[in-house]
């Protein structure tokens, strides 16, 4: 019988795909971009990346290009909700990446949810 192993990623490696997202969100003109740094306080991620995208279409291309960029730097990861393009969601193992329409964003507020254990960093407003 075959064992599966979860490969463990390593501090370094999740601040590299940490520093990829933030690139790509931020290079395709993601809106109000913040880290929630959750180091410590979950053992789901190490950080938490939200954005917005100001419509559908731009929803889905900011996660198809970041989802491309991980892949092309060696990172696995899955995504979901790029059909209807709302909320697309990117597990990169230790790095989890929110990417919202505004209204739904706004709906949801995972960063009030997650605000009492993460420390948040703004990188930019709308």
């Amino acid at each position: 019988m075959k064992k599966t192993v979860k490969k463990e990623i390593n501090k370094n490696e999740s601040e590299q795909i940490l520093d990829i997202a933030v690139k790509s969100l931020d290079d395709g003109k993601a809106e109000n971009l913040v880290v929630l740094d959750l180091q410590g306080k979950t053992s789901i991620a190490a950080y938490m990346v939200v954005a917005s995208g100001t419509s559908q279409r731009h929803v889905a291309a900011l996660a198809d290009n970041l989802y491309k960029k991980l892949k092309e730097a060696g990172f696995k990861s899955s995504m979901e909700g790029e059909e209807k393009a709302d909320w697309v969601l990117i597990d990169a193992y230790d790095v989890i990446i929110h990417i919202f329409k505004p209204e739904v964003r706004d709906f949801y507020n995972i960063e009030k949810m997650w605000s009492s254990v993460a420390e948040i960093r703004r990188i930019s407003a709308e």
